[in-house]
């Protein structure tokens, strides 16, 4: 970490804490000149047969036992709040803002060290920089509130120093926007990316990479609340400007095509061959480019297992989402929301094959993991919900579908909205238990407040 650190070409906009660092570094290096791998060792047992180190092996990285740090805070030289902020700045230089999965890999190794390090710190002690650098590393954990309050105070700080306008403003509002579509709260994120994409255009151009950037991000807010005709028109704009001026193999170029075969998938585009051939070659490119295991790759394997799904080839989908759920659980744990992604992805594919006990022993664990990690409203937690109250119906157990039926619908009416087609698809599914219940009253009552929505969303 401290030799990346010393190499980086990051240039902080406080010079003290530049120098600072700087300093830390060159005693640090000197120290380095009597360093003994053997005296290292020996220590480290010393302290791992009283507890108080442990060594990660997969991640090859220790932790310290709380009463060590106790100890290094009462004999350390200065603040240990300073020397804190110094190491917090030291792992934020050590790493580029890239999707390499070199440096993937390298920030989830630094996430207990960047806690410990924030542990006596607010946001608002943090350099821009150095907060915009940490956040990346709590997204790769899928840690996403503290990656949002990083991001806010990021931004305000740059908009006070730096202006509305600035690149780096405009950057951070673009991180912010990204943080809030994983959060699902996708009218926040359109909000801010309908700013950062015009003042890119004006500022950079039509044609700029920042700008196609926003313009897919926009694109991914638009699909996201079921705005397929928008959604599709922005892909294929990014798509075919990114294969002029990046070329048809840049990572930007594949997450475009990427974006443009999901938009064909969901919900009611019904281009599931076009999206079939735009993500198997993203697919293929990606493996080539990124690696089998690299978060772009397996999002395009596990979009491509969706249109598998919906042109009913259920075995192949099968096999690719088991294949994303073992190395989601590998490499980013069980509860990380990508690893969840995938199980309630799989349970989906479990209930459309009929297999409505294996769905639901997936859709019951995922629900109450997603109800703890992301929330109780967020939209993929509804979708669960909605999925696990299909599974009820389909095994005669009525009551049980109607009461959880009943719930997702008035949570994704506060939510989504009464005309977002998952709100509309989650009432379709109620009346059809109303239906299996008998009371056809209800069940009609239903589909012709579905039929009114849905014909309201589309005259819009």
């Amino acid at each position: 970490m401290f030799e990346k650190a010393a190499l980086s070409q990051h240039q902080l906009d406080d010079s003290q804490l530049q120098d600072e660092v700087k300093n830390l570094l060159n005693q640090l290096g000197k120290q380095d000149m009597d360093w003994s791998s053997w005296t290292f060792q020996k220590v480290v047992m010393r302290l791992g047969s009283h507890s108080l180190i442990e060594h990660d092996h997969q991640n090859h990285t220790y932790s310290i036992h709380p009463l060590v740090h106790h100890w290094s805070g009462t004999t350390m030289k200065g603040s240990r709040h300073h020397m804190q902020k110094l190491i917090l700045t030291i792992i934020a230089i050590s790493f580029p803002l890239t999707r390499i999965d070199e440096d993937i890999k390298y920030r989830r190794k630094m996430l207990k060290h960047t806690m410990n390090s924030m542990a006596s710190l607010k946001p608002e002690d943090i350099n821009p920089l150095v907060g915009m650098h940490i956040s990346w590393i709590y997204d790769d954990a899928g840690r996403l509130k503290e990656m949002e309050a990083l991001e806010v105070m990021v931004l305000e700080k740059r908009k006070r120093v730096l202006g509305d306008d600035h690149p780096d403003t405009l950057k951070s509002m673009g991180y912010l926007a990204c943080t809030y579509l994983s959060q699902g709260r996708w009218s926040d994120a359109e909000a801010l990316l309908l700013v950062v994409l015009e003042k890119r255009k004006l500022m950079l151009g039509d044609d700029h990479p920042g700008t196609l950037q926003s313009m897919g991000n926009l694109a991914n807010a638009y699909l996201s609340q079921g705005r397929w005709k928008e959604a599709e028109a922005l892909h294929v704009v990014a798509m075919e400007k990114s294969k002029r001026l990046l070329g048809e193999d840049h990572p930007e170029t594949l997450i475009a095509m990427g974006g443009l075969a999901y938009s064909y998938t969901y919900r009611n585009q019904g281009r599931l061959d076009d999206s079939e051939a735009l993500h198997l070659v993203a697919l293929e490119k990606s493996k080539r480019l990124l690696g089998d295991d690299h978060p772009d790759t397996l999002r395009y394997t596990s979009n491509l297992a969706s249109t598998y799904r919906e042109q009913g080839r259920l075995k192949d989908a099968e096999a690719l989402e088991v294949l994303v759920l073992e190395k989601r659980k590998q490499l980013l744990g069980d509860e990380h929301p990508l690893t969840l992604r995938a199980m309630s992805n799989l349970a989906l594919t479990y209930w459309k094959q009929g297999r409505w006990n294996d769905a639901e022993v997936l859709q019951v664990a995922t629900m109450e993991k997603t109800k703890r990690v992301i929330g109780d409203g967020h939209p993929r937690t509804l979708e669960n919900m909605a999925n696990l109250a299909n599974t009820y119906r389909d095994q005669g157990r009525l009551k049980d579908a109607e009461a959880l039926g009943m719930e997702v619908i008035a949570k994704m009416k506060r939510v989504l909205g009464e005309d977002h087609p998952d709100t509309l698809k989650s009432m379709s599914s109620l009346a059809a238990t109303y239906r299996g219940l008998g009371r056809l009253d209800d069940a009609e009552g239903l589909e012709a407040g579905v039929a009114e929505n849905r014909n309201r969303r589309e005259g819009s």
